[in-house]
C-alpha cells in the first residue's frame, strides 16, 4: 500500500470515527423530550424555572422557541449537561421536571375529551379575539368559551358558542378564518385542561373599543392584559 493510499485510509477513519463520536449522541432524542417547536404546560414549567433561575428573559409563554432554546442551552452548559438545547431526560431530572411519552412535544392537536377540530376552532377564535394579549389573557379567553358551553343559556358545544350570533368580534369581522399560531392552540388545550385564569366568568370587554352599554353593567371580576373578564 502507497504511503498516498494509507494517509487517505487514515484520515477517513478519522473522519467516521469523529462523526459516529460527536454527531449520532446529538441526534439521539428521548421520545420523552420537550425541544424547539413544542408547546404547553410542561413548556411552562421549563420556562417559569429557567426564568426563576435566571437563565431566562422571554415570556412564559408555553411556547419552546429560540429564547427557550438557547435559556435551556446556557443551563446545560452551566450544569454539566450535554449543550443540545433539548429538555431529555437527564436536563429535565436537573430542572426538576419529570417527563413522560405524553409529554414529548404537546403539539397534537387532540385533547382528551375534545376533538381536533375543536381545539383547533378554539385556537382560532383565540388567535382572532386575544393574539395581542399576554399568555394568560389568550387562556382566559378560551376559558370563557368552555364556561358557556357549561352553561344552560348558551349552546352545549364549543361551534356554537363561536358561532352564535353577534357573540364575538372575531366572527362578525372574518378574523376568525385566520390561520391560528402555536401560542393560541397551546392557550385553546390548557383551557381544556382545566386552567380557568378568570375562574368562571362568562364575558369579556375590551374598555378601550367595547359601545355595548350591557356590557358595562356587568361586574367585572378580574382584568388580564386589555380585557375585563366579568360575569
Amino acid at each position: 500500500m502507497s504511503k498516498k493510499i494509507l494517509i487517505t485510509s487514515i484520515a477517513t477513519i478519522l473522519v467516521v470515527a469523529f462523526a459516529f463520536a460527536f454527531v449520532l449522541p446529538s441526534q439521539t432524542v428521548d421520545a420523552a423530550s420537550i425541544k424547539y417547536g413544542s408547546s404547553g404546560s410542561t413548556v411552562k414549567k421549563i420556562q417559569t424555572r429557567l426564568k426563576n433561575w435566571g437563565y431566562y428573559t422571554g415570556a412564559v409563554d408555553g411556547v419552546f422557541g429560540a429564547k427557550t432554546q438557547k435559556a435551556v442551552r446556557y443551563f446545560q452548559s452551566r450544569n454539566g449537561l450535554s449543550v443540545d438545547g433539548i429538555v431529555g431526560k437527564k436536563t429535565a431530572a436537573a430542572m426538576g421536571i419529570t417527563l413522560t411519552s405524553t409529554t414529548s412535544s404537546n403539539t397534537s392537536s387532540s385533547v382528551s375529551g375534545y376533538s381536533s377540530s375543536d381545539v383547533y376552532l378554539l385556537a382560532k377564535l383565540v388567535y382572532g379575539e386575544a393574539r395581542g394579549e399576554p399568555y394568560t389573557g389568550q387562556v382566559a379567553v378560551a376559558a370563557v368559551v368552555l364556561n358557556r358551553v357549561k352553561n344552560s343559556a348558551f349552546p352545549n358545544t364549543i361551534s356554537g358558542v363561536i358561532y352564535q350570533p353577534y357573540a364575538f368580534t372575531a366572527v362578525n369581522d372574518g378574523q376568525i378564518n385566520l390561520t391560528p399560531n402555536e401560542s393560541a392552540k397551546s392557550a385553546a388545550r390548557d383551557a381544556m385542561n382545566g386552567w380557568d385564569p378568570t375562574n368562571g366568568c362568562l364575558y369579556y370587554y375590551n374598555p378601550k373599543i367595547a359601545t355595548s352599554k350591557w356590557i358595562w353593567s356587568r361586574p367585572i371580576m378580574t382584568v388580564i392584559g386589555q380585557h375585563n373578564f366579568c360575569m
